[in-house]
């Protein structure tokens, strides 16, 4: 699974690299007062298909553990590829046989590893440096990736199971747009690997558009055999797509489907260009 960590190649077709470091911190502090602001009942609620809060906590935990053992401490052991395993398949595979070893320790006992371990990954994320060349983010098709994507791949995990948790005891998704502002740029860096197979004329730009405060636009230029956001925009993009962050942020996670998305967006020009951008999906799925 772990990239050769050589050299990071520049990838300036990602767009403005993004700093998520100062973000940890605050995340790791609003999960813990969601968690310690459960009651018994809440940790059996499904969070996920076949998850329950507890699930989805101790997954959390694992992913912890798994970036503190691999990146701060080097150690190598751990699961291996079974014959013929995709990416896909190894992660749900380790990641449900991590949640099944779990499942006899308390929520209480989780609750405080997650508070002592989370605070160790937070320092650990505050002293990276985010040029130095890290693991691959398949989603934005960049392997090795540079240390400020792929740090910014785990603060939208962190911050998106919080969300789920969140919507599993009846509550909306956190609007705080100082996390919710990052969370949605780095999932748009998917956007140039969504429309890697499209065929445009050079210089064809699509442009998604999130509305509300932590909303922006981001705008993929075709620039030959591949699709870059470092590029000018232009006044009248080929396509347009505008959504609202509530839409965005469960499309990127599969939260919802394509379709449901392209029934809530707002598309101005080429259809089939916006029906491309809108299979675009940031996690691994």
């Amino acid at each position: 699974m772990d990239a050769q960590l050589n050299d990071v190649p520049s990838h300036p077709w990602l767009g403005a690299p993004i700093d998520a470091r100062p973000l940890f911190a605050p995340e790791q502090a609003t999960l813990m007062t969601t968690l310690r602001g459960l009651v018994p009942a809440d940790w059996a609620k499904e969070a996920l298909p076949g998850w329950t809060v507890r699930d989805l906590a101790a997954h959390v935990l694992g992913d912890f553990y798994g970036r503190l053992a691999r990146d701060r401490d080097g150690h190598q052991e751990g699961p291996t590829f079974a014959p013929g395993e995709t990416l896909e398949a190894f992660i749900h595979r380790i990641n449900q046989e991590w949640v099944d070893a779990q499942r006899r320790v308390s929520p209480v006992s989780l609750t405080d590893t997650l508070d002592l371990i989370g605070g160790q990954v937070v320092r650990f994320f505050e002293a990276t440096d985010p040029d130095a060349p890290s693991l691959g983010v398949s989603w934005a098709g960049v392997d090795p990736a540079p240390m400020w994507l792929d740090s910014a791949r785990d603060f939208t995990e962190f911050w998106t199971h919080r969300q789920q948790i969140r919507h599993a005891i009846d509550r909306g998704t956190d609007p705080d747009p100082r996390l919710l502002s990052v969370v949605l740029d780095t999932f748009m860096r998917a956007l140039p690997h969504t429309l890697r197979e499209v065929a445009a004329p050079v210089g064809t730009q699509v442009r998604v558009r999130i509305d509300g405060p932590a909303g922006g636009r981001w705008t993929a230029t075709a620039i030959g055999d591949v699709w870059s956001l470092a590029e000018p925009d232009t006044e009248r993009p080929a396509a347009l797509i505008g959504l609202d962050s509530e839409t965005a942020w469960r499309l990127c996670t599969r939260g919802i489907q394509p379709d449901t998305a392209l029934a809530r967006a707002r598309i101005d020009g080429d259809r089939e260009l916006a029906e491309a951008a809108c299979q675009i999906v940031s996690i691994v799925y």
